[in-house]
């Protein structure tokens, strides 16, 4: 008799992007994305990290940069010293490293995506966002996001699992 316990698609494809996700190195926010296409085939996997070549060590990791005071005593800072203008987000990167054509695919993310990310999911033909949470639901760059999803109808769902956890093991038995 078969197992009862395995793991649904749903579940599979977004420990997948979890997954991915702790190969970034940002120190604050950790989110990968999983791209499958209608026959529950990967297509295109990322997680946020800074572009190819440029160095991890060099550039900064920073949500805020130290405050600049100008002659005039107003205080500003500089967004090239944060992570900001440098860092490529999940969806982007699974997006850039996708394998096939992505019309009619889904996407598997921990978070709800900006709306950058948007534009290029709406672009490469994905036609359905799975998410975990949307804690950023508040802001313009979601707001936007969702009214650009609704025109080019992209789909979207908050995928629900409870306290469920999945526990990898890397020990050989």
């Amino acid at each position: 008799m078969k197992r009862k316990d395995y793991i649904s698609w749903d579940e599979y494809f977004m420990g997948i992007a979890l997954l991915s996700a702790k190969r970034s190195k940002d120190p604050s926010t950790q989110v990968g994305a999983c791209i499958v296409n209608q026959y529950n085939k990967i297509v295109g996997i990322g997680y946020n990290g800074f572009p190819i070549g440029c160095s991890d060590d060099e550039l900064p990791w920073v949500r805020t940069s130290d405050p600049i005071v100008t002659e005039d005593q107003v205080v500003h800072s500089n967004v090239n010293e944060t992570k900001y203008p440098y860092v490529v987000h999940a969806e982007a990167n699974a997006i850039l490293n996708s394998t096939k054509d992505l019309h009619g695919s889904r996407i598997y993310v921990a978070l709800f995506p900006c709306n950058e990310c948007t534009k290029l999911i709406i672009q490469s033909g994905v036609k359905e966002i799975i998410y975990l949470s949307d804690k950023y639901s508040e802001t313009e760059s979601v707001k936007a996001s969702k009214r650009m999803l609704k025109m080019a109808g992209v789909s979207t769902r908050q995928l629900e699992l409870g306290d469920k956890k999945i526990e990898i093991d890397f020990t050989v038995k």
